[in-house]
């Protein structure tokens, strides 16, 4: 490998895991070593990164030593013990847990909309919700041209953001469900919870736990997400936003429903919020529905691109308009914006812990 900066994945064998190591192998960073990190039940294990064989380690805090850059995603407790560890030894880390998200002091970063919140980092940024990350990439083209003043979005969201045993389940279940057998739960809706059902053949109007305002901790995830991304303040007035988030029996790749109602109601319309999303990076426009174009997770599944279609107004409401947007949750929703985080740090010159 040539000369650069050391990395370490941390959470190397798991689903998003997989894919940070594909990511940055295909990065623009310089890789002058990989050290491949998981729990003590995956170490041993051996991986490849460009060609090469890598073992992985067992986790600990001395395995951060020497180096730069961490893309952690092994889950929010791992991180909170780990994390800190990687950056008293000078890490920068790029986290993918919702461990830091919400701390005043870390930036929650999708690199299209608010790169800049880079330059504030105490040496952890954290990568956003996966369904809210797709959401800022599709509305923030439409923000800067005709502001937003309410947000409500309904996700359809794919069991492989429960991690891969939910996947593995949501399989096993659609072919019980085929042989006539009994579909057994255990996982969804969420695995912390009372109880479990079946997702195959199935939506379910439950995603992380609920909690006492009504509302599932998904669903508070993209309200106030949405806010420290778009305004800097999670608890910011100015754009009002509301969630529904639904599990649904697809493999990868969310669907979301998103309807906004724009500042600028003279200005917006739906072919100036077609030009405005065309021209944005990372957002693709896949609307025309002459010829039934429009975006489906089968089609966005290992693409970093997110792709927003159904444009059209809201018949109701001057200035209100309806979008339908899909992305990868395991690229764009995790692995790619978190290598993505890391290209600007690196082109930046900010890895480095101030």
């Amino acid at each position: 490998m040539s000369e650069g900066f050391e990395v370490a994945i941390l959470g190397a064998t798991g689903a998003v895991g997989t894919r940070l190591i594909q990511q940055l192998e295909q990065s623009t960073i310089p890789v002058s070593k990989v050290r491949l990190l998981a729990s003590s039940r995956s170490a041993g294990k051996t991986l490849q990164f460009k060609g090469e064989d890598v073992t992985v380690e067992e986790a600990k805090p001395e395995s951060f030593d020497g180096v730069d850059i961490v893309l952690a995603s092994a889950g929010g407790g791992v991180s909170k013990k780990l994390l800190p560890e990687a950056v008293k030894r000078g890490a920068v880390c790029v986290d993918n847990t919702s461990a830091f998200r919400m701390e005043p002091d870390v930036p929650l970063v999708v690199p299209e909309v608010n790169e800049k919140a880079l330059y504030d980092h105490h040496g952890i940024i954290a990568n956003p919700n996966c369904s809210t990350i797709q959401m800022m990439v599709a509305l923030e083209p439409i923000r800067r041209e005709f502001g937003l003043k309410q947000i409500i979005v309904s996700t359809y969201q794919a069991a492989s953001g429960a991690g891969q045993s939910a996947l593995n389940e949501l399989k096993q279940e659609a072919q019980d469900f085929l042989d006539g057998k009994e579909m057994k739960a255990e996982i969804l809706p969420t695995k912390g919870d009372k109880k479990h059902y079946p997702l195959a053949f199935n939506l379910l109007p439950q995603i992380d736990v609920l909690e006492g305002n009504l509302y599932s901790h998904e669903e508070w995830k993209m309200i106030h997400e949405t806010k420290k991304i778009m305004l800097g303040d999670m608890d910011s007035p100015d754009i009002k936003v509301t969630a529904t988030c639904v599990r649904v029996p697809v493999p990868i790749s969310h669907g979301e429903s998103i309807w906004i109602d724009t500042v600028d109601h003279d200005k917006a319309s739906v072919e100036k919020i077609r030009d405005a999303i065309s021209n944005f990076p990372g957002a693709v426009l896949e609307d025309d529905p002459e010829h039934q174009i429009y975006p489906q997770p089968l089609n966005a599944t290992g693409k970093r691109e997110t792709f927003v279609g159904r444009v059209r107004p809201d018949l109701e409401n001057d200035g209100a308009f309806n979008l339908w947007v899909v992305s990868d949750n395991l690229l764009k929703g995790a692995a790619w914006n978190t290598v993505q985080i890391a290209e600007r740090l690196v082109a930046d010159d900010l890895v480095r812990v101030p």
